[in-house]
């Protein structure tokens, strides 16, 4: 397989700093929909350990900030924690039914798949390293935008296909380089800010004009990643 990422992230490296915390997440789901979650008492363990070391961070407090100005947050920490666990890690029925099979961390950050015939999120970059890293993902190239024939080694936001425990996504969008608080808070953000099922947010980072999407599944997030619209480099 063809590698994506660049082999130097120095300029990243705080991003790991709570590497571990995160890390520990992404083998503790079942891959297929349809099929069950158990969650042990060891992941509610990691899984509150990491939104322990997601609160400390400065990203995730000007978030709380901000959701607190739009009275859409709790003050007290903890019941900004509890309320962070219901939309990301609570788990629910991804289709019709009484199996709780998915939650929103799974969708976006790991990956789900159906039917063995269908990749569902997977839009975080780490998660698709790693996944390279174990010969588990085949990147199958990158989806050129105008004026662009190729990515550049500091691009990051991409769309990209790939291939993943048997079946191929035609096209997936997700932030290169970024830390998981960044992704957090800002899907987060964009999640309590809306009320309508899909959100399609259009916001300017940096040097790139990127539309937001954020679906929600009653209170929980569905799914969440960003579309490349343009960028003034081009």
């Amino acid at each position: 397989a063809r590698h994506i990422w660049p082999v130097h992230q120095d300029e990243h490296a705080e991003s790991f700093s709570f590497s571990a915390a995160f890390i520990s997440l992404l083998d503790n789901y079942e891959t297929s929909t349809g099929v069950a979650e158990v969650v042990t008492p060891e992941e509610i363990v990691e899984n509150n350990c990491f939104l322990d070391a997601i609160l400390a961070t400065e990203v995730m407090k000007l978030a709380h900030e901000y959701l607190l100005k739009k009275n859409l947050a709790k003050p007290n920490p903890a019941d900004f924690k509890y309320q962070l666990y219901d939309i990301w890690f609570q788990l629910y029925a991804r289709k019709e039914g009484d199996r709780p099979d998915s939650c929103g961390f799974e969708h976006v950050f790991v990956g789900e798949t159906r039917r063995g015939k269908q990749i569902l999120g997977l839009h975080n970059w780490v998660q698709f390293y790693l996944q390279e890293k174990h010969n588990q993902i085949d990147y199958k190239g990158y989806v050129a935008r105008k004026n662009k024939t190729r990515p550049d080694k500091d691009d990051q936001v991409l769309s990209i296909q790939f291939s993943w425990k048997g079946s191929v996504k035609p096209i997936g969008s997700t932030f290169i380089g970024v830390s998981p608080e960044f992704e957090f808070a800002l899907y987060t953000v964009i999640f309590l800010l809306a009320e309508e099922r899909v959100t399609r947010e259009t916001v300017k980072i940096e040097e790139y004009e990127l539309q937001m999407v954020v679906c929600r599944h009653g209170h929980h997030i569905g799914t969440a990643y960003p579309v490349l619209l343009s960028t003034s480099s081009e």
